[in-house]
């Protein structure tokens, strides 16, 4: 099972209500506590699911939020809660939108899940106005070693999966995104996980099915819990500035 149907499942289930990652809106808030957008801002949240932090920005923050997601059954649960929702169906690696359109941009625990973690920031750095703000949250490998860094998850074709925080900084790097704001939030993801384990339901079980990695079909399959656990991953908060070139 993909990770995108993962999320779908979650999503029905109710089990980790609407928004379907880590930290929640607290990590969200914190970002936006760092970078003090103006009221009006316009911000792209890249992965939106069923659209929770984009309502939150605007409701609560008066901004200019769209998301984007890849899912039309997650867009379309956001969809049935409010209709007012601007909601675009499209992936992280193919942005329909201008140069320099965005003030901000939040990829919130979609990046390790993409296809290509590099057309993603990629995108990301084309659609952000000079000085604009980034902001990431996800799965990062914390051991120095690196251990665990081929690790993908289910949807990824290995051009995305979980980084060291060194990596992902050499990649923001060469997108001329500049890292600001670095935050270990490894209990997000603690608390997450017991959330998920101690949730009734069906939906839960599928982070337990087994994943073919292209190794062939000898022996026991891996199952999505063990691969992640093998990296020995952690939680991270980040967000890293569009360098203003100078003419």
């Amino acid at each position: 099972m993909a990770t995108t149907e993962i999320y779908e499942e979650l999503a029905a289930s109710g089990a980790t209500g609407l928004l379907l990652r880590p930290g929640g809106l607290a990590l969200t808030e914190r970002a936006l506590s760092f970078c003090s957008f103006p009221s009006g801002a316009r911000i792209l949240d890249v992965g939106c699911g069923a659209g929770g932090t984009v309502e939150y920005l605007i409701s609560h923050h008066r901004l200019r939020a769209v998301g984007v997601d890849p899912s039309p059954v997650l867009l379309e649960y956001g969809r049935r809660r409010s209709d007012r929702l601007p909601l675009v169906l499209a992936t992280g690696e193919d942005l329909p939108f201008a140069d320099s359109e965005w003030d901000g941009v939040f990829v919130e625990c979609s990046l390790s899940v993409a296809n290509s973690a590099d057309r993603v920031l990629g995108e990301c750095a084309r659609v952000l106005t000079e000085g604009g703000r980034l902001m990431l949250s996800d799965l990062y490998i914390r051991t120095a070693s690196g251990a665990g860094k081929d690790c993908c998850l289910p949807s990824s074709s290995g051009n995305g999966g979980i980084m060291t925080r060194e990596e992902l900084t050499v990649k923001l790097k060469a997108h001329g995104l500049e890292v600001m704001l670095w935050e270990d939030e490894s209990r997000a993801l603690k608390e997450f996980v017991a959330q998920l384990i101690l949730s009734p339901g069906s939906a839960v079980s599928h982070f337990w099915c087994p994943i073919d990695q292209g190794k062939g079909s000898g022996g026991e399959l891996t199952t999505t819990f063990e691969l992640i656990a093998g990296a020995k991953p952690g939680y991270f908060l980040c967000v890293a500035q569009k360098l203003v070139l100078h003419s």
